[in-house]
């Protein structure tokens, strides 16, 4: 079982930023990539139809015969992970806003979350906040439109750009000096904000915990593939290849993504 895959599944592209991060970690486990492209974006759904594909993309994994998935998504994972980890016996890693660091390390004791609608009404962002966020200010801004342009093909538009300093705006001028990045698709847009934001301003991405997580939890399952062989990887996407198979040129991996109907 230790060869087998650590599956990932996201609403769309957003979660190759997290995959990435998992293979610099990890760089000899195999990784199969679900992206749901064709149901994005989740944060519009429902909690009933978040939890609908999170169950149709976690069966399609299983019958890759993955070891472990990774909920690369935010916004299914505040919304469906209790649920999934409930009826299934594999192990599950999620990801949630990275929240605490950016309050421990706020000194303007102003932070701003940009995130979707489906995380930030979720209750499990709520606890989250209230649990590291006493005497912090927190900005919540609902990232509306974002994924749909970076599953577009959009990411470097004008655009896009125009529509992040509009979405930003509330923030800067309230003086936040972090900014959470809660949707796995946002550090995709990393160097459009970096051209907004002023340099005190840090961008805070939970990619690098996530794979942190996953190692622990291979470990402590006995899991790891202990193999000195590189890992192979796999993109699969019911939208369009051509956008994914971009992506992940921009990543820096190749140009492998595969279609699939659900």
């Amino acid at each position: 079982m230790s060869n087998a895959a650590i599956g990932f599944f996201d609403s769309g592209l957003g979660g190759l930023t997290v995959r990435q991060e998992v293979i610099h970690l990890l760089p000899n486990e195999n990784t199969i990539y679900l992206a749901d492209s064709a149901h994005a974006p989740y944060g519009e759904k429902t909690q009933a139809g978040i939890l609908e594909r999170s169950r149709i993309n976690t069966e399609w994994l299983l019958g890759q015969g993955c070891k472990l998935i990774v909920i690369a998504c935010n916004t299914a994972t505040t919304n469906a992970i209790a649920v999934l980890r409930d009826e299934y016996a594999i192990p599950f890693v999620g990801i949630e806003p990275a929240i605490k660091p950016a309050a421990l390390n706020s000194e303007s004791k102003s932070v701003g979350v940009l995130a979707t609608r489906g995380t930030l009404s979720s209750s499990l962002f709520a606890s989250t906040s209230r649990m590291y966020s006493a005497g912090i200010e927190v900005l919540e801004q609902e990232g509306t439109g974002l994924v749909g342009l970076i599953e577009s093909g959009q990411l470097s538009h004008p655009k896009t750009t125009a529509h992040l300093k509009a979405l930003l705006a509330p923030m800067l001028q309230a003086g936040i000096d972090h900014l959470v990045l809660g949707c796995t698709h946002y550090p995709l847009l990393i160097p459009q904000l970096r051209e907004i934001l002023p340099e005190h301003v840090q961008i805070v991405d939970c990619s690098p915990a996530v794979a942190l997580q996953t190692r622990a939890v291979l470990s402590r399952n006995k899991l790891l593939n202990s193999g000195g062989i590189p890992g192979v990887h796999s993109v699969f996407t019911n939208g369009n290849p051509e956008i994914a198979n971009d992506m992940l040129e921009r990543l820096g991996h190749g140009r492998d993504a595969q279609s699939f109907i659900d």
